[in-house]
């Protein structure tokens, strides 16, 4: 057993709270409190923290600023980015310390964390001082890790509880709101608005709020929305890509930014990685490439997909899904397969990232929900992921629609013993694709 690992077998939960804590503390002191130094900003929810995370960074880089930015999908130090290979959403408390470190030695005023529920249970956040507290939304995630979905909500309450318990900072002279942004159209913003804060604003489409998006037009070429009478077009696709923007742009209002500088920078990000991310190599179909691990963002996928009329009249759609294993819910393994089966013409069910279980196990508790489908005619069980893809592709015909979701940009797939498989959806999808067209 690794050192990890013994640690949690053998040392109580009360204990292994404070070893995580003394760790956050001497991570913290190793690299000199880097956070007091920098506006940080923290992006926590279920779905869209990633996404939302790459906004607000793109944000304040257009506008003029430095930025530091780790989320799901890479790490970025002013100029420098990469994609994240650690399989991890919110780095250990001596990574993340070092990496702020890195950004208040390369001269960034912000830094935004995407900041996970099992980050802020592991104490990952103590060490950091936060300026900005982010809620996206909020639905049943991690569950078993957390036993239950008020534990996990309550996980993510601890984030915006720590806000104000940490003192306000002293930047270029000026003092540093502590602010909390919510979206108001979620079921729990209350919940996470009543948090304490020196400033709180509260986004939405639905509901009367600060920071509220009308006049909304979804397009296949992107979104156009109006805030305070300023017109908003984005390349980003689907509603839910509505609310991340309107995150950022409550973000960056707090931050005193005008809402004309905020349109103009955002309006040029052209998307990110592993999200809603179409590959063509030539293809005469589309393949859609997206994270989407969980049934709320599946069917958020789907309901942008539909809504847009990727599909002509004819045309198929072919999926190709899996789910993880690792403590990952189980639960939600058979709502994949029935929104999959429901909405696809052909399901194409494969290994994501199984660490200690049988990944052939969860293919056949994911096929188990895809009622309606038949067993080598529309639904298909292959264990090699590469293979399942490259199915798919061979299935595909003039305009159908082929989706990759599990995993977007994710850099590796991740086993028995936590080892890890390099690997990159879309760069599988090109390679097979060159080879084939």
């Amino acid at each position: 057993m690794s050192i990890k690992e013994i640690i949690k077998k053998f040392i109580p939960g009360f204990l292994l709270g404070w070893y995580h804590k003394l760790l956050a503390l001497a991570a913290n002191i190793f690299y000199g409190f880097p956070s007091n130094k920098l506006i940080v900003i923290g992006v926590t929810g279920t779905n869209g923290k990633s996404t939302t995370v790459h906004l607000i960074a793109k944000m304040f880089e257009g506008a003029g600023f430095k930025v530091g930015a780790t989320s799901t999908v890479g790490f970025k130090v002013a100029g420098e980015e990469c994609l994240n290979k650690k399989k991890m959403t919110m780095l250990g408390r001596f990574a993340l310390q070092k990496l702020l470190r890195q950004m208040v030695a390369a001269g960034c005023r912000y830094a935004i964390i995407e900041t996970s529920s099992q980050g802020v249970e592991q104490f990952r956040h103590l060490g950091v001082n936060y300026d900005v507290a982010v809620f996206t939304n909020l639905t049943p995630e991690h569950i078993e890790a957390h036993g239950g979905f008020e534990n996990y909500k309550k996980a993510k309450g601890k984030f915006f509880q720590h806000l104000t318990a940490k003192p306000r900072k002293m930047i270029d002279g000026k003092k540093i709101n502590k602010v909390s942004v919510v979206n108001l159209d979620d079921e729990h913003a209350k919940y996470f608005a009543e948090f304490s804060a020196d400033e709180k604003i509260k986004y939405g489409i639905k509901n009367q709020s600060d920071v509220r998006a009308e006049n909304v037009a979804l397009g296949s070429n992107g979104v156009d929305f109006t805030v305070r009478g300023v017109l908003f077009h984005l390349n980003l696709l689907g509603e839910f890509n509505v609310y991340n923007v309107l995150a950022a742009v409550a973000v960056g209002l707090s931050q005193g930014l005008t809402l004309d500088t905020i349109s103009s920078v955002l309006e040029k990000v052209r998307g990110v990685p592993g999200r809603m991310e179409f590959i063509d190599e030539g293809q005469n179909f589309k393949v859609l490439v997206d994270y989407a691990p969980e049934p709320e963002s599946m069917r958020q996928l789907y309901k942008t997909v539909h809504s847009l009329q990727f599909i002509v009249s004819g045309a198929k759609i072919i999926h190709v899904l899996g789910s993880a294993g690792g403590g990952r819910d189980k639960s939600r393994r058979t709502i994949l397969g029935g929104i999959s089966a429901e909405n696809a013409d052909y399901v194409i069910i494969t290994n994501e990232d199984p660490y200690d279980e049988n990944p052939m196990e969860i293919i056949n508790q994911v096929a188990a929900g895809a009622a309606g489908k038949q067993d080598g005619v529309n639904l298909f069980k292959i264990l090699d992921r590469g293979e399942a893809i490259a199915k798919a592709l061979g299935l595909a015909r003039e305009n159908d629609l082929v989706i990759i979701t599990g995993k977007g940009s994710e850099q590796a797939i991740c086993v028995v013993d936590n080892k890890k498989i390099p690997w990159d959806d879309r760069e599988k999808v090109r390679e097979i694709l060159k080879n084939k067209f």
